[in-house]
């Protein structure tokens, strides 16, 4: 099944690549196209995917050749939440050939590190096939890139999380101690949340769960709790929360939380230690 996810506004994303491209050209430019590369060549090529996965990002990472040079033209082969073959063609590249050399690097880097986490994504749902849990990423993202990385978790068929400190009260236990406890923590987020803003309160035993409920929380992280936990956790709280797996959760034990009836697993694994989708320019 392919996922599908609206991509961030060029004004997210142009930014994060001007500043990828000021990284990588420095204040001498790209010496090596400059050097060897006569400035009247022109070049076409194609962008492949070397291995098989879910494809995330290449409108975002190739909008950085018209950037570079607004000669360059770029035909997108595979949609963004499709899946690619070993060997398949992305997208191609054609025009000045120095500033395609020169974008290369970010447009791949960009389309790598998304798709990567897309393919991610898309393994995770699928080991919750069947269950009802819903898989989602955490704020444990690239500095910058939150948007970009979550983005490609809905192209993997993930459901989104909160996109920052800004949008969703998540009450975790270093705002518990300080608040005074989980009953005076709800308390106090009410009064300062909007009747639009969800409130979450994050649990790490059975105990703190009752207290949660009964302060009338609606989303409940359970955190770092092992199956049966879980399972008692779930048959607690009787469709009262919403209640969200979260902490420690690998690819491996994904079947076994979903199984335990929960509503949501979100994983940090899937944006800090998904590996990229190896993607090449092949010039034709």
């Amino acid at each position: 099944m392919s996922g599908s996810a609206v991509p961030p506004s060029r004004a997210i994303f142009q930014p994060l690549l001007a500043a990828a491209l000021a990284e990588d050209l420095g204040l001498a430019g790209d010496v090596t196209s400059e050097a060897v590369v006569p400035a009247s060549a022109t070049l076409r090529a194609e962008i492949v995917a070397r291995t098989a996965g879910r494809v995330a990002g290449l409108t975002i990472g190739t909008a950085v050749f018209g950037m570079l040079d607004d000669g360059i033209g770029v035909e997108v082969r595979t949609a963004d939440g499709e899946d690619a073959p070993a060997g398949s063609v992305l997208a191609t590249v054609s025009g000045p050939a120095r500033p395609i050399l020169t974008g290369e690097r970010t447009a791949l880097n960009l389309i790598g590190r998304l798709s990567g986490i897309a393919t991610a994504t898309r393994a995770a749902v699928a080991a919750v096939a069947g269950t009802g849990a819903r898989i989602t990423g955490t704020r444990k993202t690239t500095p910058g890139m939150r948007a970009l990385e979550h983005y490609a978790i809905r192209a993997g068929g993930g459901a989104g999380h909160r996109v920052g400190l800004f949008d969703a009260i998540l009450v975790k236990d270093n705002h518990l101690d300080l608040a005074g406890g989980i009953t005076a923590a709800v308390a106090a987020a009410r009064k300062r949340a909007g009747h639009l803003m969800s409130i979450e309160v994050e649990v790490e035993t059975l105990e703190q769960l009752g207290e949660a409920l009964a302060a009338g929380a609606k989303i409940v992280m359970l955190d770092n709790m092992d199956s049966p936990t879980l399972r008692r956790a779930v048959e607690m709280t009787a469709g009262r929360a919403v209640l969200e797996a979260s902490g420690g959760i690998t690819p491996d034990r994904l079947a076994e939380v979903a199984a335990t009836g929960v509503d949501v697993i979100s994983l940090g694994w899937l944006t800090h230690s998904a590996p990229a989708l190896d993607v090449g320019l092949d010039v034709s």
